[in-house]
Formats: C-alpha cells, structure tokens, sequence
C-alpha cells in the first residue's frame, strides 16, 4: 500500500483486512492496532468490514445522506496522528481540551472532523494547500 496516497482499493482492504485481523485476535502492527481500536468504536461499520468484496464497490454519496465509512475512520487516524506529533502545533492541546470539555475523546475527534473536512474543502475548491492556520482557528473555536 502506498503510504500516503492509497488507492481507494488499498484503504478499503487494510479496514476490512484490520478489523478482520482484530476480531480473529491476530498481531496488529501499530497503524493496525489504532484502527482496529477506532473500528471497535463504530460498531454500524462492523458488518461491512467483514464484507470486503461489498466493501470494494459500495458507493457512498452526499446526496443519498450516507456517511463513506472508510472516509470517517481514515479521519480518525489522520486526526489521531496529528495529535501523537502536535502538528499543527497546538492541535494536541486543543484536543485535549475539547476531550476534556466533551468527556469523550472519540466525541472530539467527530467535532474536529468536521473543522478538517470544511478546510480540506477549501484548499480543494481554492487549489490551495491546506492552510493548517484556518484548521486551528476553526478548531478552537470548538473549546
């Protein structure tokens, strides 16, 4: 798998392989072992991830009202690892203030999504890189 642009193919088969992996309690390596845990946290992912051939051609679409699973857990690991480094600086902070503030940190990070998927958007339409000030800017006004 290419580590930082996968194929849509490649992050669907290492959830649906991972969440496998975890439920016949095999080793983990450490990417694993974090989305296993975000897996076990979203319980109405379960069944598809154990369905990779459905897994592979489901479409998920806006306009249908659906939320892409592998989207929403790719930004959890995409958030938990921002937070593991501090980058943007300042984000790890933040987070735990909004965990504190909320009492969940899995409730955290949903909120933050929402900050990260809204300055993704931009930076697409504006054919900007992200702009990590507008991230934590939007993120703070969470706490």
């Amino acid at each position: 798998m290419a580590l930082f642009n996968p194929t849509r193919e490649e992050v669907r088969r290492f959830f649906c392989d991972t969440w496998k992996k975890k439920s016949d309690g095999q080793v983990l390596d450490p990417m694993e072992t974090l989305a296993g845990d975000w897996i076990a946290q979203h319980p109405e992912y379960h069944s598809l991830l154990t369905d990779p051939d459905g897994a592979l051609t489901q479409d998920y679409t806006p306009d249908r009202g659906e939320t892409n699973p592998f989207l929403h857990l790719s930004m959890h690991l995409s958030i938990s690892e921002q937070i593991s480094i501090n980058q943007p600086p300042g984000i790890k902070e933040i987070a735990e203030k909004l965990s504190h503030k909320l009492g969940s940190e899995h409730e955290a990070q949903h909120l933050m999504m929402e900050c990260l998927g809204q300055v993704m958007w931009e930076s697409q339409r504006e054919g900007r890189p992200l702009n990590p000030e507008n991230y934590l800017e939007a993120l703070r006004k969470l706490c």
